[in-house]
């Protein structure tokens, strides 16, 4: 839809004499009769156009049009007017705008009105490019295409909602550390917070970047999984109330990176920020067994709990995955036996204060009756238990309503990862991929009201009259 500046009174506008009429045509129509779907789609056509056509008269309120502006100290002189047409979320109009060049020779020419409104990309109303964006961390651009058109308004290509999101990351990533940390600022601590627990996992994802993600594949030792995927690096901040319940969560997400060393910085500052609020909250770490993973969280206990005994655990769920392996190699997959026995190891385990070192009693009982493939299976979840089993106090850390699985990481993999960057045919590039996690962790972190208000202020700067800043 376009629709042009029409004059200085909105009401004679042609799009607010369509409306006008039809709605004064409708009141002519015979009760009962007519397609309902037909009338409110029409209906919202017109105005639509109306509300395109009051935001492109709104918008040229914030035009200049004197001899010489001033934008950071540098000044530049009017060229001429020109004509261009606009997006908000009611579709296109056209305006007539101011167009000024450096008084220097060189330079680009710069628009005074797209810079004080804060369009985003030149082209895009601040509510538009924040719907496109949202859309698209929920959806495909195309299916998010399809559903503009059903709504109506505007009506913007996949090509477009595939570019602008990659557009506002880059801006997102230029300030990261910065917006952080506002983010943090404006979010209390909650009075009845007594724990927090921080972890961090991944997912791999299918990635397209070619040689570039075989140079980081060889950098990085950690296994890589699927041939042509990448780990995307997953990380959660919760607290919790003396009770045991989640009281808020924040999520992180950030693309294939050797030894996530962003995501690392991210969930550290986010713990800084919380203990510079309470420093009586009791910190627990949780992930899997992945060492690196441990690397960092140990170094987090030991900065953030300084002379405390370590609240760190595996994450139970994934270390009774590992006895239930074990357990069915000797009794048989999913045998009685085998369900009785792994129902047993999970009660020492949350149950028993020395509860690891029965589980690996009765495992290594057992591994002593077999030979072969067996033997070897279990004697690996030994290991790998008898190894860990600092980590394994799971009655301590339950008698005292802490946490003992990480299974809010787990869910931000998929939630943040899984369910919108691994369906059918998709494989990523960084910079697609990264705007798509930044946009959701942020929505379900619930920081995306104030991350996009922070967003669309680079958007907006201060153009001034040279004479009135003389």
């Amino acid at each position: 839809m376009n629709v042009g500046y029409q004059g200085s009174d909105p009401f004679s506008s042609p799009a607010f004499h369509s409306l006008r009429e039809f709605v004064l045509e409708s009141g002519r129509v015979e009760k009962g009769t007519g397609d309902l779907e037909e009338f409110e789609r029409e209906l919202h056509s017109r105005v639509m156009a109306v509300e395109a056509d009051l935001v492109g008269r709104h918008l040229t309120l914030y035009d200049l049009d004197v001899p010489e502006v001033q934008v950071e100290g540098q000044l530049f002189r009017r060229k001429d007017k020109y004509k261009k047409p606009y997006c908000g979320l009611a579709g296109t109009f056209e305006i007539e705008r101011t167009l000024y060049v450096p008084r220097s020779k060189g330079g680009k020419a710069i628009c005074p009105l797209e810079m004080r409104a804060g369009i985003v990309e030149g082209t895009w109303t601040p509510l538009a490019a924040r719907l496109m964006a949202r859309a698209v961390a929920i959806t495909t651009p195309k299916e998010a295409e399809a559903l503009f058109k059903e709504f109506g308004g505007m009506k913007p290509s996949t090509s477009s909602l595939d570019r602008l999101p990659k557009r506002l990351s880059e801006k997102w990533e230029e300030k990261r550390e910065v917006f952080e940390d506002e983010l943090r600022s404006l979010e209390p601590v909650p009075r009845e917070a007594v724990t927090v627990a921080v972890s961090l996992d991944g997912v791999h994802v299918p990635m397209k970047d070619g040689e570039r993600a075989e140079k980081r594949a060889q950098e990085d030792k950690r296994p890589q999984g699927p041939a042509g995927c990448r780990e995307v690096g997953c990380g959660t901040v919760s607290l919790y109330d003396a009770e045991g319940e989640r009281l808020q969560t924040v999520r992180f997400g950030r693309m294939p990176e050797t030894k996530k060393e962003t995501l690392k910085r991210s969930l550290e500052a986010e713990l800084e920020s919380i203990f510079a609020a309470r420093r009586d909250l009791t910190l627990v770490c949780l992930a899997d067994g992945f060492e690196d993973n441990w690397g960092f969280l140990s170094k987090i206990s030991s900065r953030f709990a300084p002379g405390k005994k370590k609240n760190e655990a595996i994450d139970l769920f994934h270390v009774l995955e590992k006895v239930k392996v074990a357990l069915d190699a000797y009794h048989g997959d999913c045998t009685p036996e085998s369900k009785a026995a792994f129902e047993q190891c999970r009660i020492w385990l949350r149950e028993e204060k020395d509860g690891a070192e029965r589980v690996i009693r009765a495992l290594r009982h057992r591994g002593q009756k077999v030979r072969g493939a067996k033997r070897k299976t279990i004697t690996g979840v030994i290991r790998y238990l008898a190894k860990r089993k600092a980590r394994l106090r799971y009655k301590r850390l339950l008698d005292r309503n802490l946490p003992v699985g990480s299974g809010v990481v787990e869910a931000a993999c998929k939630t943040l990862a899984t369910a919108r960057m691994k369906r059918s045919g998709m494989s990523w590039l960084e910079e697609g991929g990264q705007a798509i996690l930044t946009f959701r962790s942020l929505i379900q972190s619930d920081r995306w009201e104030i991350g996009w208000g922070l967003l669309a202020l680079q958007y907006k700067h201060d153009v001034n009259d040279s004479r009135k800043a003389a």
